[in-house]
């Protein structure tokens, strides 16, 4: 058995057949990360702007300015007769060469990313095929070549059916935390006391302590939101819970944000981003300086306790609400955020809970309106508007604390999860990598 060096550029011979017509919908695309070669969507273009060149099954092809970040591949049969230009040359390979030996002498050990010290460019760095040709690879004969793709070929099945088992259990985790979320806005998730003082009486003192404040001054009069019809409850609740909207227990808000300019200094003001709640858990890295002065008792400001809902943003997101627990007035949000602030006599933990529970985000996602793939919205209104099942504060309390400990272990379930999917795709590139080295190949 035999093993020799050679240069790319002794087996590589780049391919130059001019498309004499060249059609929009005959276009290739090398994907990034060694996701394949495939077809390129249309998309406007001068006719006759850039040469086209005639691609043909088996050519090794790759983007000049996206090879060290994986766009490289064997063109396939499917795409036989397609077109690129001269940014994505092809080459006919030598026959002492496999194609696919070529593919995963670039793909072993994640390689590829190495050819980034050899990229050149002001403005955009490229590689060209004059260096190209300058790389060597060591090259077995052609049995071996046909052993080695197939002894990887074999391992990588292995290694997608143990990848595709691990995604599909951190999709059922997934499943899990919704069911759990579910399960404790519909009281299943604790017993219920009879002890505990009903959430009629708990109402009741909200709406009197709001009369007091109105009173007072320190609030202004609400607008009577519409009594709940019996079409409008998703579930069932305890009997000692009670169905009510948002608007009929938080103690300030909604109220939404505003956009300041971000500060050139790079010093001012911290104003939230869209990012620091997009998971439904507050991230306080998120944010931008602003110059705006704001005063102390602006609204503006966040307390601990305050939540967020973002009022805008993909249909997905539109609607998440994430729970503020740091330190008074060292944010402010933006205004596709609104905040809302509930009384101490209820938890906000537990109506955190319930603004990311499924039928909250289903509500939110169903009464968004505006341009829905790229920006839909909700209002004030909405948030008014949303029914949330109400139990006792003592129970609320009991549930939070619940919830705490069941999503612990999803998430340590979850990490454990991708650990295991790390070390697998670790353990792939090394055994490609392991596999294309001379000294480890056995011939019976």
């Amino acid at each position: 058995m035999s093993w020799r060096k050679v240069k790319l550029g002794d087996i590589l011979n780049e391919s130059k057949i001019i498309s004499e017509k060249p059609d929009p919908d005959k276009r290739i695309k090398v994907k990034l990360k060694v996701l394949g070669v495939e077809k390129r969507g249309l998309e406007n273009e001068v006719e006759g702007a850039t040469k086209q060149y005639i691609r043909k099954a088996g050519q090794f092809i790759y983007g000049k300015q996206n090879f060290h970040k994986g766009a490289f591949g064997i063109v396939p049969a499917e795409l036989d007769g397609y077109e690129s230009s001269s940014d994505l040359p092809a080459f006919d390979i030598d026959k002492s060469c496999l194609p696919e030996f070529l593919f995963y002498f670039f793909k072993k050990g994640n390689f590829y990313l190495e050819l980034a010290k050899i990229a050149s460019g002001v403005a955009t760095q490229r590689i060209n095929t004059t260096q190209l040709f300058e790389l060597e690879i060591t090259l077995p004969d052609i049995e071996v070549q046909k052993l080695l793709i197939s002894n990887i070929k074999s391992l990588e099945k292995n290694g997608a059916e143990i990848s595709s088992e691990l995604t599909h259990q951190l999709t059922l985790i997934k499943k899990l935390r919704q069911q759990i979320l579910q399960d404790a806005v519909q009281g299943k998730l604790v017993e219920q006391n009879p002890n505990d003082e009903p959430a009629s009486e708990l109402l009741k003192k909200i709406k009197r302590e709001k009369l007091k404040l109105i009173s007072e001054k320190k609030l202004k009069k609400e607008k009577e939101l519409p009594a709940i019809k019996p079409a409008e409850i998703p579930f069932e609740i305890p009997e000692n819970w009670r169905w009510c909207r948002l608007g009929e227990i938080i103690s300030f808000g909604p109220s939404n944000g505003f956009s300041p300019k971000e500060s050139k200094s790079g010093i001012g003001i911290k104003c939230l981003t869209l990012t620091a709640t997009t998971s439904g858990i507050f991230k306080e890295q998120f944010y931008k300086f602003v110059d705006e002065q704001i005063l102390q008792n602006s609204y503006l400001w966040l307390e601990a306790g305050d939540i967020l809902i973002q009022r805008g943003n993909s249909i997905d997101y539109v609607g998440i609400a994430a729970l503020y627990e740091g330190e008074s007035h060292n944010f402010i949000f933006p205004d596709l955020m609104i905040k809302i602030r509930l009384p101490k006599m209820v938890s906000s933990k537990y109506i955190h809970q319930v603004l990311i529970s499924p039928f909250s985000r289903r509500y939110f996602a169903n009464n968004a309106f505006g341009a829905q793939k790229s920006m839909p919205k909700i209002n004030q209104p909405v948030v008014l508007n949303t029914l949330i099942p109400l139990p006792p504060l003592l129970e609320q309390h009991r549930i939070v604390q619940k919830l705490d400990e069941l999503m612990q272990i999803c998430n340590d379930l979850e990490q454990s999860i991708k650990l295991s999917t790390a070390q697998n795709d670790k353990l792939l590139q090394q055994v490609l990598r392991e596999a294309l080295q001379p000294e480890n190949i056995e011939i019976d």
